[in-house]
């Protein structure tokens, strides 16, 4: 294997085991997250995956040839549906799925842990340097989503969701690998022509799994916050 391509693979694998290490999956994995907590996650995830098309978009545009952004344009078309795989377009799934749920992202404000998801994502995908906005996209989200959202549906199924209620997640897993490599292929011709850029892009991976970690901190202490009371009112007295 080529070498730049076996130390991106290994640094993604690294990756994976980091967010999976995350409490909030780990809870998943075990089937110890409550429902409300899941739908939380789906309304705070809807926020944040709202702007997906703009993360790549920005990040497009900072490609150095036109048969980069046409290979990720490709990514792009099966996100707004225009693919004959994919006739829907994602957000319209994930917006049915929060209708299932009874949920709406309308009126819903980011937690702290979201926001600064979206931002620190902005941050590298509008950069100047694209190897930022590749590492973050890639390394730090496509590349992790089949292994995120296997944990979330063992979550779901723990609560008691049916597979068809969360099937915009089982697609997830299948379709983003296919993502993740497209970037990356790209990520390895860049590092061909320049090998300092590696760096840069290990460390927006690294950037953009801190954002996630502390994305799922915020809604576990979010739901903290909302069963306090409720704990305090039933605790014994003495």
């Amino acid at each position: 294997m080529e070498e730049h391509l076996s130390l991106l693979e290994d640094f993604k694998s690294k990756l994976v085991h980091r967010i999976r290490d995350s409490r909030f999956l780990v809870r998943c994995r075990q089937g110890e997250v409550e429902l409300n907590e899941l739908k939380l996650f789906l309304v705070q995830q809807g926020i944040y995956s709202s702007y997906f098309t703009r993360y790549l978009c920005a990040l497009m545009a900072n490609l150095p040839s036109n048969t980069q952004v046409s290979r990720l344009a490709e990514n792009l078309c099966e996100e707004l549906g225009l693919t004959e795989d994919s006739a829907t377009p994602h957000s319209v799934l994930y917006r049915n799925m929060l209708i299932h749920f009874e949920l709406s992202q309308e009126g819903q404000r980011p937690l702290l842990g979201t926001r600064r998801l979206i931002d620190t994502m902005f941050d590298h995908c509008r950069d100047a340097n694209v190897a930022r906005g590749l590492g973050a996209l890639c390394l730090g989200a496509e590349a992790l989503v089949p292994s995120i959202y296997t944990d979330l549906l063992k979550g779901f199924k723990a609560a008691g969701v049916t597979d068809d209620a969360v099937e915009f997640f089982r697609i997830h897993v299948e379709c983003d690998d296919g993502h993740a490599d497209t970037m990356q292929n790209i990520m390895v011709e860049l590092a061909r022509t320049n090998p300092d850029q590696i760096a840069r892009m290990l460390s927006a991976g690294n950037a953009l799994v801190d954002a996630r970690l502390d994305f799922f901190e915020s809604i576990e202490a979010q739901c903290q916050t909302r069963t306090a009371p409720a704990d305090r009112a039933t605790a014994p007295t003495h």
